[in-house]
């Protein structure tokens, strides 16, 4: 037979025991939570750094014009073969010119009779004007002798015009360089008949070449105070090829667009590189680096943002050693660091990593993570040698 009363009294007991050790645990495990951890701590330091910005780039000849032909014939000589040099003046083309030349020698004639019939009018009137002083004629005489005189003139003149305009079209049957160049591809071959504006070749001016490229309006307003502060590097940019080999020259910039296109909201700039050898062309393509100097650049670890919703948040540490959240806006953004734009300042302590469980208003133990001036040279030199897109950047 069970004995009821110890079984019951014996259940009772431990289940006390058992509640005892729950409470003791809950008790242990809070305290575990209230007792400050050991965190790495560092402290926001600012550098003079320099920040290199990377845009893609249309490269254009300082000089680059179509040469079309100016009459109509046949294309009968073509003294230059594509991709060559060629100098100012240089004979390129020529169209047949028996039409023109004999155009030409047509206005030459008129001219010359319209001339001698000007002498014969001369001599009329000095013979008329003897005749008036003798009263054998009458005035109006010579006065109708004058007025014809004067048409032929006029007509004198309408010849040179002719001739003019005559050698001007015969000289269109030849097509020489404006300028010294590299001749672009030729369409046409000897034989083809040639219309007015048919395009023969481009010939590009290469000695040194315009680079453009777009800058948001942000990036423009960080370049113009730059220039304010007579920053004189930031108009030296380096261009980067399209097979990404650097080009040996620097170039500087020149100038910049009016206005900011609405669509893109962005502004082109434009660089002048020299290019001695001839090895850009035009309508080549390739990366500018732009430099921008930075003065008091906040720079700290990649490790210590985090991000909620598109944001970015830093923890920082007071003199409580007491943990809170604070937003920061980054103004570039490297593989392992960042260039932190507003809400930090010198000096502040930041949690270096570890930021998971934490949350505000805890309390930490700050384990100083020092950033040496060596490293923070190395984080700066790192930085200048890094070049970030424009869609790298924040906008």
């Amino acid at each position: 037979m069970i004995n009821l009363g110890k079984s019951k009294g014996w259940l009772i007991g431990a289940g006390l025991l058992v509640l005892h050790g729950c409470g003791e645990g809950q008790k242990q495990e809070k305290a575990s939570k209230n007792t400050p951890k050991e965190v790495p701590v560092i402290e926001v330091v600012a550098k003079d750094t320099i920040l290199h910005r990377q845009f893609v780039a249309d490269i254009k000849a300082v000089q680059n014009v179509e040469l079309r032909a100016r009459v109509q014939g046949f294309l009968e000589e073509i003294h230059v073969d594509e991709g060559k040099f060629v100098q100012k003046g240089q004979l390129l083309f020529k169209t047949n010119d028996e039409e023109y030349r004999a155009d030409l020698a047509k206005a030459i004639a008129n001219l010359q009779s319209a001339n001698a019939e000007a002498k014969v009018m001369e001599f009329e009137m000095e013979r008329l004007k003897v005749l008036v002083d003798k009263n054998v004629i009458s005035e109006s005489e010579l006065e109708l002798t004058k007025a014809k005189y004067e048409a032929v003139l006029a007509k004198i003149q309408e010849a040179k015009s002719a001739e003019t305009n005559a050698k001007v079209r015969l000289s269109y049957a030849e097509i020489r360089a404006p300028f010294s160049g590299i001749i672009d591809r030729i369409p046409q071959r000897t034989g083809s008949l040639i219309d007015h504006g048919t395009l023969l070749t481009s010939i590009s001016d290469v000695s040194a070449v315009h680079v453009y490229f777009n800058v948001s309006e942000r990036e423009y307003l960080e370049y113009m105070q730059a220039s304010m502060e007579e920053t004189t590097q930031n108009d030296v940019i380096q261009l980067i090829l399209a097979n990404g080999v650097p080009y040996p020259y620097e170039g500087m910039i020149e100038t910049m667009e009016g206005e900011f296109n609405a669509n893109t909201g962005s502004i082109a700039f434009r660089a002048k590189f020299p290019n001695p050898n001839s090895l850009l062309k035009h309508g080549a393509t390739g990366k500018v680096i732009l430099t921008n100097a930075i003065r008091n650049a906040i720079i700290i670890p990649q490790k210590a943002v985090f991000e909620i919703q598109d944001r970015s948040f830093v923890y920082i540490v007071d003199e409580n050693n007491e943990v809170r959240m604070k937003s920061i806006v980054p103004k570039a953004r490297f593989s392992h660091y960042y260039i932190v734009e507003s809400g930090l300042s010198e000096g502040e302590k930041i949690v270096y990593e570890g930021f998971q469980n934490l949350r505000d208003g805890m309390i930490i133990i700050p384990q100083s993570f020092a950033l040496d001036s060596e490293k923070i040279e190395e984080i700066s030199e790192e930085i200048s040698m890094i070049s970030t897109s424009t869609s790298d950047s924040p906008q």
